[in-house]
């Protein structure tokens, strides 16, 4: 009897064991279960950035095609995104409502600086992460002060600083004015420049001139900078002042060196409105293919995603970059929750966002890859220089790294 009782007791032991065991594997938050991830989101679907709002679009659609696949480890992507109309009240009220009321487990690929700035602080106290942010700002990279938070496309500061890697490899010599918008965005770029030049900053810099967005027009700027004598012009400028800066240049016959932000290469938008002609020459930085040139059509990431628009999105404007770009942002997250395993709490998730090793979606410029880690929250940093010439961009040269020093 005693051998059939300690026989019972070890059987029950061993149960309970691995019924812990089976436990122990299984780690949820708010927002999982055994059949579902609920993934939160706010996109400028109307107001003054609607523009962007393909990016949750595509989001959608990549996330339908996963759970038509079959999940994530057996889940199954609940994506909830809402319209902020870019108003950062707008904002703070619909990520308060997919925490509090929808319970996500976090939100992803959230758009814009002064939107997510609004809620920041609010979603580090609540510990829910606010992760790949779609904001090149660079303070998104803190993980000491803001450890739930973290950015996606480069920052200002990390192109800015392949822009100084690039004029002192070029013109080492070089007579250097900065046009720039008064604001966080053309401060990040001038903190950029500063971090790779240095010491030398004070030598190459001949001119620093900024401009409010409130300005009908910058010719005056223009004629005052080509006057330094610079031979090298650096454009920090959003799209309606891009174009009218390169257009004043070609009036003035003035041939810099032109680098400019790719917060305005767009063809349609700037270049165009600006003259050809006019544009021929003018650098930037790119990290995406651009899903509409036909130098990438034999590349095997592209033919992913051109067979993802078809199925998912057809009909959709593949020139549109916010597409290539919510493609790549959406697959990352993917690759986040795979990586999670089934410890799906929000601080393991946050550590796999922070462990990204040479990770490459579908729709980057071959040779650029995702590194996070503890310490940097940024996940892309490097970029590629390309050329505007007879009417489109070329790529040209190698991958520039932002690190400084590096």
């Amino acid at each position: 009897m005693n051998k059939k009782l300690s026989m019972l007791a070890a059987a029950t032991a061993l149960t309970l064991l691995s019924t812990q065991g089976a436990f122990a594997q299984k780690a949820y938050d708010t927002g999982v279960t055994d059949t579902e991830i609920k993934i939160g989101n706010v996109e400028a679907y109307s107001g003054p950035a609607s523009a962007y709002g393909v990016i949750g679009k595509t989001e959608e659609a990549y996330f339908k095609m996963i759970n038509d696949q079959g999940g994530i480890n057996g889940r199954k992507i609940n994506f909830i995104s809402y319209d902020d109309g870019y108003s950062p009240p707008k904002t703070v009220e619909q990520i308060r409502k997919l925490i509090e009321s929808d319970e996500v487990f976090l939100v992803f690929n959230a758009l814009g600086t002064p939107t997510q700035t609004a809620v920041q602080k609010y979603q580090n106290s609540k510990k829910v992460p606010q992760l790949f942010l779609a904001t090149g700002a660079s303070k998104w990279n803190d993980p000491h002060n803001f450890p739930w938070t973290m950015g996606f496309q480069p920052s200002y500061r990390v192109e800015a600083r392949i822009f100084a890697k690039y004029i002192l490899k070029e013109k080492p010599d070089a007579k250097v004015a900065i046009f720039y918008a008064n604001d966080d965005f053309g401060k990040d770029y001038l903190a950029g420049i500063k971090d790779v030049f240095g010491e030398k900053a004070s030598k190459l810099i001949v001119a620093e001139e900024s401009y409010e967005t409130s300005e009908p027009s910058i010719d005056a700027h223009i004629v005052k900078l080509k006057d330094t004598g610079a031979d090298v012009f650096v454009n920090i400028s959003t799209p309606k002042f891009a174009a009218q800066a390169i257009k004043k240049m070609a009036e003035l016959s003035w041939k810099p060196m032109h680098l400019m932000t790719d917060v305005s290469v767009s063809i349609g938008a700037v270049m165009k409105p600006a003259g050809f002609e006019a544009s021929e020459g003018v650098l930037s930085a790119g990290y995406l293919m651009d899903a509409s040139d036909p130098q990438w059509k034999d590349n095997e990431g592209m033919k992913k995603f051109l067979a993802f628009v078809d199925k998912y999105m057809p009909g959709a404007n593949i020139s549109d970059t916010n597409l290539v770009y919510g493609y790549a942002a959406a697959q990352t997250m993917v690759q986040v929750l795979k990586q999670a395993g089934d410890n799906l709490t929000r601080e393991n998730v946050m550590k796999q966002a922070a462990s990204l090793k040479d990770f490459v979606p579908d729709t980057l410029i071959p040779g650029i890859k995702i590194n996070t880690s503890a310490n940097d929250f940024a996940p892309i940093e490097q970029l590629k220089m390309w050329r505007f010439k007879s009417g489109q961009w070329e790529l040209f040269g190698d991958i520039i790294s932002a690190e400084v020093g590096g």
